[in-house]
């Protein structure tokens, strides 16, 4: 089976690196691959994340009256919608999520739903910063904040649109 040149291709050789040790070689070519899959990250966080959001939104959706309750007990507003709302922003965010599609703007919804979870249900119970840090939450937050920050990357929906329109200009 033949490969492409691209797959093929190796790590340009500086004469100043190829006299270089071994862990200076080894660096420079780790660093020659890690660029040039820099695409491979962003996607399957994407991907993985997407689906988690996803698959929380239609348990919310499927199981409304429990979710509805729950939202009750932990005293937000509005339950019934909340829940609605919640489920629809999960499961819509995480399917835009995955296909990097929309992706900044998917992400302002799902941190404010996050945002919402941690004001009125997770950090009346919380005391220290070492609780705190340990939040998925937090966790799920700064994901998505990043997400937003530093975009879907090379491998989405969103980058073929833009490269699309750029050519058209």
């Amino acid at each position: 089976m033949q490969r492409c040149a691209t797959f093929m291709k190796k790590p340009p050789i500086d004469p100043a690196i190829a006299q270089a040790s071994m862990p200076v070689r080894f660096h420079h070519t780790f660093l020659f691959y890690a660029r040039r899959y820099d695409w491979l990250a962003p996607l399957l966080l994407r991907l993985v994340f997407g689906y988690f959001w996803a698959e929380t939104g239609w348990a919310k959706l499927v199981n409304h009256a429990g979710f509805a309750e729950r939202f009750a007990n932990w005293g937000v507003p509005f339950p019934d919608l909340s829940a609605y709302v919640s489920g629809a922003t999960d499961l819509v965010g995480g399917v835009l999520l995955m296909l990097g599609l929309m992706t900044r703007l998917a992400t302002l919804p799902m941190i404010f739903n996050m945002l919402v979870a941690l004001a009125l249900v997770v950090l009346p119970g919380i005391s220290t910063v070492d609780e705190f840090v340990e939040l998925d939450e937090v966790l799920y937050t700064l994901v998505l904040f990043w997400l937003f920050m530093a975009g879907p990357g090379r491998a989405s929906l969103d980058h073929l649109i833009a490269r699309r329109f750029a050519n058209r200009m």
